[in-house]
């Protein structure tokens, strides 16, 4: 199985690759701001072809070259059908001020022009994404934005791991997303986290949108999040 990856832009996000094997078709999660630089040279030192481009959510920080390189490879995007509209304006996504502060520590005088790429498909719960040697299948975890969406792949390796997850912002190493931007809601982020991640088998390796990779089981065991939602019953009665 074939996995590459590296943070992008002033906010690091990461970009990963992922496909049956180096050399043949390849999905692309993540491309943000300052990446296709990056997926250039990685596609032209493992000799990949891009086959679909997988956002996550629609911040920009995870999508600013998302049409860029869905264009220039003439792959298909997807992305959360809640977050669809994002792709064309994802400052709306943040606080005015927010914006404007983005703006100035970046030195972004303007932005680029956003748009939606040739081909978009929607990645609602239970889609499924299909390339060679490899299926991806979609859950929605809305929270840190109503779209966000993780995806799944089953994992063909030596390793004890069943799967690999590709989980944006929604959940980190000892974290999970905030939800304090526009479109964050906390009670259902603790909701998705209850219905998405809780049930998943502990040998699950998390890819996170930022930072370094983990595990379910180890989010179970140490996650300060996750562990009070075991602690809670599901009807918040005694527990």
């Amino acid at each position: 199985m074939f996995i590459a990856g590296f943070p992008a832009g002033q906010l690091g996000a990461n970009c990963y690759f992922v496909g049956a094997e180096a050399g043949g078709e390849c999905v692309i999660i993540d491309p943000g701001q300052d990446s296709a630089e990056g997926v250039d040279r990685l596609v032209e030192e493992h000799s990949v072809k891009p086959a679909a481009i997988l956002v996550t959510h629609g911040h920009f920080d995870h999508m600013w070259q998302a049409q860029v390189v869905a264009d220039k490879y003439d792959a298909p995007l997807w992305i959360g059908a809640d977050d669809r509209h994002l792709l064309k304006d994802p400052m709306v996504a943040i606080s005015n001020q927010s914006a404007s502060m983005l703006r100035q520590q970046f030195g972004m005088d303007e932005l680029p022009d956003f748009r939606e790429p040739g081909r978009v498909h929607e990645a609602v719960e239970g889609s499924v994404i299909e390339i060679e040697g490899l299926t991806m299948v979609v859950d929605h975890a809305p929270g840190h934005t109503p779209g966000t969406v993780l995806y799944r792949t089953t994992y063909e390796g030596p390793e004890d791991v069943s799967q690999l997850m590709f989980s944006g912002d929604f959940l980190f190493q000892g974290s999970i997303g905030r939800t304090d931007l526009v479109g964050g809601d906390h009670s259902e982020m603790l909701e998705s986290l209850r219905s998405k991640v809780l049930p998943l088998s502990d040998n699950i390796v998390v890819f996170p949108g930022h930072g370094e990779q983990t595990s379910i089981g180890r989010e179970r065991a140490t996650n300060p999040f996750l562990l009070e939602l075991q602690d809670t019953p599901v009807d918040g009665g005694q527990a």
